[in-house]
């Protein structure tokens, strides 16, 4: 409050313009202050400030311009050649005396080459006679999957597989399929089970099957071997 009256925003505006005032004055003279002190010192130390060269060029010292060809072609690349090997060295050749053919060294002539030469046999003394006709030794082993026949084979003589107990009291019943091999006189040489129910029915069917009898099949006017597909049914009465 001043002496003569109330102290109110008139009275604090006009004292912040002064305070602004000498802020600014003193502001203003710390700057003077210190980039003269700046400068100063850069010319009392005998420091030249940095100068630059700017050197203007002709036009006709500059260079053509680049094509778009070469502009625009792909960086060579560098491809590393293969290195030829080194050629071997070549030997010389030396030469040599003719091989000397013994005096006691005869020539054959030419009518003596061309003459039949007799056989001489199998070497065990006997003479093998050519005429004599080989037999063909039937195998024993048995025929492909599939074997190409013109009639197929016909039961003549079967035997119906006994119902094993062991089936019965379990309740089992169902199909055995199984594949006979017959060969060129009809009999069952071996039975492979394809599909069974269960494995009781298994040995009840290759008992059976084994002595079956068949009318062999027929190709091209000769009986032949096959595998024949048979089918075993199982099922209980009642």
């Amino acid at each position: 409050m001043t002496s003569g009256g109330a102290y109110g925003a008139i009275e604090l505006k006009q004292v912040e313009h002064r305070n602004m005032t000498w802020a600014l004055a003193i502001a203003g003279l710390l700057h003077v202050v210190l980039v003269g002190a700046w400068w100063l010192s850069t010319r009392l130390g005998g420091e030249e400030p940095p100068s630059r060269t700017v050197r203007v060029m002709k036009y006709s010292e500059l260079g053509p311009p680049p094509s778009v060809s070469s502009a625009n072609a792909p960086a060579a690349l560098a491809i590393k050649m293969p290195v030829a090997p080194v050629q071997p060295r070549i030997a010389v050749p030396v030469p040599v005396p003719d091989e000397q053919v013994p005096l006691e060294q005869t020539i054959p002539t030419q009518e003596e080459v061309s003459a039949p030469v007799a056989d001489a046999g199998d070497g065990t003394g006997t003479q093998v006679e050519p005429d004599i006709a080989v037999d063909k030794i039937e195998s024993n082993a048995p025929p492909p999957d599939f074997v190409a026949f013109e009639k197929e084979p016909q039961v003549v003589h079967r035997i119906e597989p006994a119902y094993p107990e062991a089936a019965k009291q379990s309740g089992i019943e169902g199909a055995v399929f199984a594949k006979l091999w017959i060969d060129k006189e009809g009999k069952v040489k071996d039975v492979v089970i394809l599909k069974s129910p269960s494995e009781l029915f298994n040995q009840a069917v290759i008992d059976a099957a084994k002595q079956w009898l068949f009318t062999p099949a027929v190709m091209n006017s000769g009986p032949v071997a096959v595998w024949f597909p048979v089918k075993f049914s199982f099922h209980l009465s009642g």
